[in-house]
């Protein structure tokens, strides 16, 4: 598994931080029915039992946002992932459908709050370090171009930044060649509820991407976990 940290200049601004890294080998394919019926249904159970007014107010999206905020970058303007996610949800837009791989982690996402960074880990040059972004850092965030990462939380590897809780970076993103997956829950709201998050992420990526290999980091300012699953 790629060693991944956190540094202390991110913790100090997000003492509640707890991060799952999850590493396995999987089979991508360009889509699934299946899954596509459980999103629908994830949809339907989010739209029956909230309000668009209320997704700030779902723990982990409101600590995300909360650390935005502390680490100087407006969350209205560059939305944690899993809050646009959810935003679309009661709009009734159509979520965006890529691969099956990436719709894993966008449905993830949407049922558990967190912002998810998904990445082809063979493209990861040596370990990732969560760091803050910095002014004329350059970053291309998937879809969206050049993006200003100043002020998010970003993950970077030797080559620099991969990950942000708005959007992961084009040279590392996922594909249907993508055989070895690293994807990375944060908990900004602390560790409740993220074990929970990562079983239901190893149920289906094993239902659906035939992952093997499954092995699991749970990672915080002062603690370091490692199990299979």
């Amino acid at each position: 598994m790629i060693h991944v940290s956190l540094s202390e200049e991110i913790t100090n601004a997000c003492p509640d931080l707890h991060v799952a890294v999850v590493a396995c080998d999987v089979i991508n394919t360009a889509s699934d029915e299946r899954l596509w019926k459980e999103i629908a249904e994830v949809e339907t159970d989010i739209r029956v039992s909230g309000k668009l007014e209320d997704i700030n107010k779902f723990p982990p999206i409101q600590a995300t946002r909360q650390a935005y905020k502390r680490l100087g970058k407006d969350p209205n303007r560059y939305r944690p992932s899993a809050e646009a996610l959810r935003r679309r949800i009661f709009r009734e837009l159509p979520l965006y459908k890529i691969d099956t791989l990436v719709d894993i982690i966008n449905l993830l996402s949407i049922q558990s709050g967190y912002s998810i960074g998904g990445f082809d880990a063979e493209k990861i040059d040596g370990n990732l370090i969560l760091g803050v972004g910095k002014e004329g850092e350059i970053y291309h965030g998937i879809g969206r171009g050049e993006l200003n990462i100043a002020g998010l939380p970003v993950y970077r590897d030797n080559l620099g930044g991969v990950g942000t809780p708005t959007s992961d970076e084009e040279r590392t993103k996922i594909d249907m060649n993508t055989k070895k997956l690293l994807m990375i829950i944060n908990g900004y709201s602390g560790k409740e509820g993220l074990r929970e998050a990562v079983d239901y992420g190893a149920i289906l990526l094993s239902r659906y991407v035939s992952a093997t290999n499954l092995e699991v980091e749970l990672i915080s300012s002062e603690t370091r976990v490692k199990f299979l699953l």
